[in-house]
């Protein structure tokens, strides 16, 4: 899905910086720790924040202790005031369905511990590789896949990636490597420029994948060291949003999006099927069609990893599909995500 144009983009000198068109879009260098610094941490204060009271909705102290709470202030401020059902809001408010424990729910729904080759590698299917690059995130998603992930011992970032870059190097079948986490843009700039410039002395690598949600929910991360860094890389790069719903574009998630286009990066949206977030022709039609409008072309459909606390979320395949081809009779072909599903030893995403 990478165009031909991007394809051929030449890269810019590591010392260049970035043009005016994207220094007007970006934010203040620092400005994205200090707002993640003052993310919201209380389930309390997210209820008070969003107008609503805790005793109406079955929030669990226990569910936030297993998994924190944590959700910027700025993501807060998109939510619907008042309103218990809020599609945002249910994304990050733990509840007491997570403590529920279900037959085919476990701690790795999606295989990463038999896939890996190296700390913090992970390589399931041919040519590719991805690095756990860190445990962070800006956000903590309720349905995240990965919230019982081992990352202390699982980072690819430990040892300055010396063990994940030699082992891209030994295996000249890799020819794209993709930063996933927790949330690799959760990382300094210059930390992920430390790894870029070690794999640009890989000859077999031609593209590099970036997966992150920090520029939708920490739309500040977009500053002016990260778009020169972007625009200095010297492959194409795919970026891969995680938007699950319209409702979390803004303004500033626009302005941001603008900003990465402008780097020459190709952006793409994967969201995952959630009940009650988006399980609607209508939140989904809305979703591919506003993605669209921001410059981001609609790339998967998730159904739910089944991993240890998510069940609530889990719609089934007959809906999905339903949903699925409701979607295709009412948009535009290239505003169709694939439906997908992960299944530990496929040699890529299963569609349904």
């Amino acid at each position: 899905m990478i165009p031909a144009a991007h394809a051929s983009r030449q890269p810019a000198p590591a010392s260049s910086a970035p043009s005016p068109a994207l220094a007007a879009t970006a934010l203040q260098p620092s400005g994205w720790q200090q707002a993640l610094r003052e993310a919201v941490r209380d389930p309390a204060e997210l209820l008070q924040l969003v107008g609503l009271e805790q005793a109406a909705l079955a929030v669990s102290p226990q569910a936030a202790a297993q998994f924190p709470l944590l959700v910027p202030r700025g993501f807060v401020a998109r939510m619907r005031h008042g309103d218990p059902r809020d599609p945002l809001l249910r994304q990050v408010l733990p509840l007491d369905d997570e403590m529920r424990v279900l037959p085919g729910f476990g701690v790795d729904a999606v295989g990463d511990a038999a896939a890996r080759s190296a700390t913090g590698v992970i390589q399931k299917y041919d040519g590719r590789a991805l690095l756990v690059s860190t445990g962070s995130c800006a956000i903590h998603c309720r349905y995240c896949f990965r919230r019982h992930f081992p990352y202390g011992e699982e980072t690819a970032a430990r040892g300055h990636w010396a063990e994940a870059v030699a082992r891209i190097r030994a295996d000249a079948s890799i020819d794209e490597v993709i930063l996933s986490g927790g949330d690799p843009l959760s990382l300094s700039t210059a930390k992920l420029a430390e790894l870029t410039d070690a794999l640009a002395e890989i000859p077999h690598l031609k593209r590099l994948r970036i997966h992150s949600r920090l520029p939708v929910v920490l739309p500040e991360r977009v500053d002016a060291p990260l778009l020169q860094w972007l625009a200095s890389l010297p492959w194409p790069v795919a970026f891969v949003l995680h938007a699950n719903h319209a409702n979390e574009f803004d303004v500033q998630v626009d302005a941001a999006l603008a900003a990465l286009r402008g780097t020459g990066a190709t952006l793409l949206n994967q969201a995952v099927l959630l009940a009650g977030v988006n399980d609607s022709v209508e939140a989904l039609a809305a979703l591919s069609e506003r993605g669209f409008a921001a410059g981001v072309l609609p790339y998967y459909l998730h159904q739910l990893d089944r991993v240890e606390g998510v069940a609530h979320f889990e719609i089934s395949d007959t809906l999905a599909l339903s949903l699925h081809a409701q979607l295709a009779a009412r948009l535009s072909g290239y505003l169709i995500p694939r439906l997908v599903r992960e299944i530990p030893g496929d040699t890529g995403k299963r569609a349904l």
